[in-house]
């Protein structure tokens, strides 16, 4: 086993035994041979795409991201459809050792390719999942797995890195298209209160599902919680119609382990960010799509969600109505807060910057993770002064979002864009203001403050780097793929530097 691939990874190097996240040594070595099929599959001569070939890619590179398949037969299964996809081929599968043992520059710039194809790919499955598609995220996945099998030049490793985030755009940008299926985004408050009676927690990323399980349970008085990245969801205008979707669950995902047991509820599993499943509510959960776990129950491509509403109807739920507080104690939480939604205030924006009263904008935002040193945007979010307003997406949000730090300029100074695939909205909205302020957008008067821990992160940080964004603060540590020469790279040309001190940063900032 080698894995690196996450920010927990063990020593700050590699899980080489078991991995931090919980997966085991064969379930790595199983995942790792999913991808030296995709790279043969890929690099066969002649080879013909088809919309169902192209859906396995994005499947099978989406079941090795970090907490979405634990379960060693269904992860063997899908390496076994790519090798008969790849059967008439030549080409044989890539052994990743030849990655994992590559010259460190070399094996950077693969890991980082690599990683950033498997965020993209999770993004190009939910869009999917809505019924959109894009040739040109497909064909890079294909041109991107062939080219991690060739002895191609550090210049030509570095190229494909920053198309993944060109790529990426493009795919966000779909799935925000998508998502806009169930209109626009707009402010809502959330409340944390479960109301007593039957209930369902659902978690994730993925909007079609959280659709489908809504109207399923449509009359059979059992309501619906959102949990995790599936709190957005809430500011939908055709998600939020149905009667019986409440509220959220809990906090974030790493704390499902404790929050999840003995509630009187099934959980569903949509996407990934599922952890190890406890004994404590082995027995209520459920997983759909990519995601699965040896011995849960799991709903096919069918989408029938009849057992996990019976489950639901037999637990019962909470006899009273039960608040599960914020992170920081609070009973709501507040999202919707679009690209949309924040343009349509521009011009306020503007003048509220002109005449002093907006100082600065903080984007801090990224995933959340079980370290300690993660309570560092907590603290920053907590110590920007009254004068800056504070946008974040993504689960690195439940650090602080049931904060309230006051208004400015006629805003909320917290603003929740929604999930992390929502880095979209952000760029568009920082694009916008910079073409208002007549600037470019590294001149504007904003910062992200990132965190990172999984691959799709990898994809958004591509993303910005490829636009040009510059002098991006990330933490809680600097990821253990990216070799001292890549670091100093991405140093010199974007400016990126590790999180320190709240305080100190701040300062920094600031001036």
């Amino acid at each position: 086993m080698f894995c690196f691939q996450c920010e927990q990874t063990a020593g700050g190097k590699a899980c080489t035994r078991a991995g931090v996240c919980g997966k085991k040594a064969e379930t790595s070595n199983l995942q790792d041979a999913i991808v030296g099929e995709l790279v043969a599959l890929a690099s066969c001569s002649g080879l013909k795409r088809s919309p169902a070939l192209d859906t396995m890619v994005e499947n099978a590179l989406f079941s090795t991201l970090t907490n979405v398949n634990f379960d060693d037969i269904s992860i063997a299964s899908i390496r076994d459809r790519v090798r008969m996809e790849r059967s008439s081929c030549l080409t044989e599968p890539l052994d990743m050792k030849s990655i994992w043992e590559a010259p460190e520059d070399v094996r950077s710039l693969k890991s980082l390719l690599l990683f950033g194809m498997k965020g993209i790919a999770a993004y190009a499955h939910h869009a999917r999942a809505l019924g959109r598609t894009s040739d040109e995220v497909d064909a890079f996945l294909y041109k991107g797995l062939a080219l991690l099998g060739a002895e191609a030049p550090a210049e030509e490793l570095l190229a494909a890195v920053m198309e993944a985030g060109k790529v990426n755009i493009t795919c966000m940008a779909m799935l925000h298209e998508a998502n806009r299926g169930y209109g626009v985004p707009s402010p809502v408050t959330v409340p944390l209160t479960i109301e007593k009676g039957p209930f369902i927690i659902v978690s994730g990323h993925d909007l079609h599902d959280l659709e489908l399980l809504l109207k399923q349970t449509e009359g059979r008085g059992v309501n619906i919680y959102t949990h995790g990245e599936m709190l957005p969801a809430h500011a939908y205008p055709e998600l939020k119609k149905f009667a019986h979707f409440k509220g959220h669950f809990g906090t974030a995902w790493q704390n499902q382990q404790k929050e999840l047991a003995g509630v009187p509820a099934p959980i569903l599993f949509t996407t990934n960010c599922i952890m190890p499943v406890k004994e404590s509510y082995a027995d209520r959960v459920f997983t759909t799509g990519v995601v699965q776990y040896p011995g849960m129950v799991h709903v096919g491509c069918k989408k029938d969600f009849g057992p996990v509403i019976d489950k639901a109807l037999e637990l019962g739920g909470y006899a009273e109505d039960t608040l599960i507080p914020g992170t920081n104690g609070g009973t709501t939480m507040t999202t919707g807060f679009s690209s949309e939604a924040i343009l349509s205030h521009a011009g306020t924006i503007v003048d509220a910057v002109k005449a002093g009263a907006i100082r600065h904008f903080f984007l801090v935002g990224g995933c959340d993770g079980a370290k300690p040193g993660r309570s560092y945007f907590t603290d920053f979010v907590k110590q920007t002064p009254e004068d800056t307003v504070v946008l974040t997406l993504a689960c690195g949000k439940f650090r602080f979002n049931d904060l309230n730090i006051g208004t400015v300029g006629g805003l909320p100074r917290l603003l929740d864009m929604g999930q992390c695939n929502d880095a979209y909205g952000a760029v568009q909205v920082a694009l916008a203001l910079a073409d208002a302020f007549q600037c470019g957008v590294n001149d504007l008067p904003l910062t992200l403050v990132l965190s990172w821990y999984e691959q799709k992160a990898v994809a958004i940080l591509l993303s910005l780097l490829y636009l040009g964004v510059k002098n991006i603060w990330l933490g809680p540590s600097l990821p253990a793929f990216v070799s001292p020469a890549v670091l100093e790279l991405l140093v010199k040309e974007y400016g990126i530097r590790p999180v320190t001190d709240p305080e100190a940063d701040l300062k920094t900032i600031l001036g």
